[in-house]
């Protein structure tokens, strides 16, 4: 069975990860978007980074512009806003499709394993979330508005 930890994907800083890096930890996947209504919520993210990473968990950032151009920015842009504006210390990754023909492996699987609402598989917007066990299944799917902190009784069982 295909798991989180069979993708590889490209971070900020272009080099090649692999998601089996973090193999045994919970991961929250999140499409971010920098110039976006819900951007406030990498505060949240945050949070829950440091909250839990002692446990092992891991929040995990996609930066996409395929949302109303919301995330025009280069990598180092991207970077630099996450941490002047959010302090964001968690990894964050190149910029990616989540819909269409051009996206990103990662996300066709994370949208076939848990679909949205009445079955769509498309992302709806910045900020859609996945919870990811300890072995890189797909545990849960959250909307775009779900607040960070309305995540943490998921995580605590997943933890």
């Amino acid at each position: 069975m295909t798991t989180v930890h069979d993708f590889k994907a490209s971070a900020l800083d272009g080099t090649e990860r692999s998601l089996a890096d973090w193999h045994g930890k919970v991961l929250l996947i999140v499409n971010v978007a920098s110039r976006c209504g819900l951007t406030p919520q990498y505060t949240g993210l945050e949070a829950l980074q440091r909250k839990y990473t002692a446990r092992g968990f891991e929040v995990l950032g996609f930066p996409c512009n395929q949302f109303g151009a919301q995330e025009p920015g280069s990598a180092e842009e991207i970077r630099d806003f996450c941490s002047t504006r959010y302090d964001v210390t968690f990894p964050m990754f190149a910029k990616v499709d989540v819909n269409g023909g051009d996206a990103h492996p990662l996300w066709r699987h994370l949208k076939e394993q848990k679909p949205g609402l009445l079955g769509i598989e498309a992302i709806k917007w910045n900020f859609t979330k996945f919870l990811v066990d300890r072995e890189g299944r797909v545990i849960k799917r959250y909307a775009p508005t779900d607040e960070p902190s309305t995540i943490e009784r998921d995580i605590e069982a997943a933890l």
